[in-house]
């Protein structure tokens, strides 16, 4: 069974996001990961790139397949996670740790985001 933490939301796309005030820190998602099998490379957006919730903002190749990533809120891009250039399989190992993908800075609350229950009823 993949791991759920109840610290962070969830979209039906299977990303997780964290939220710090305006800067939510998104990734994928155990069950994502898992599904996915060995990851080989990973396309993330650039710092600067207007991303718009459930709307494609890079993608994720592993052994098994090519998935597309989903932004999970609405705004720009301030950060993202370089030492996945080098380390892709870091999201296998801690997909909600070190293999977070991106930070964005989102313009008031997100939407549409489920919680912990929520996301394992989806995945169960």
């Amino acid at each position: 069974m993949s791991s759920i933490p109840s610290n962070v939301s969830y979209t039906k796309e299977h990303e997780w996001v964290s939220i710090d005030s305006s800067i939510c820190t998104m990734g994928i998602t155990d069950y994502a990961q898992a599904a996915l099998g060995d990851i080989v490379y990973v396309q993330l957006p650039k710092v600067g790139d207007q991303v718009t919730a459930g709307q494609v903002c890079g993608e994720v190749e592993s052994t098994k397949s090519v998935s597309d990533i989903y932004a999970p809120v609405t705004g720009v891009v301030v950060e993202i996670n370089l030492s996945l250039s080098d380390s892709p399989e870091t999201i296998n190992s801690d997909p909600y740790g070190q293999g977070w993908l991106a930070k964005i800075e989102v313009n008031g609350q997100p939407d549409d985001l489920l919680t912990s229950l929520e996301y394992a009823e989806i995945t169960a």
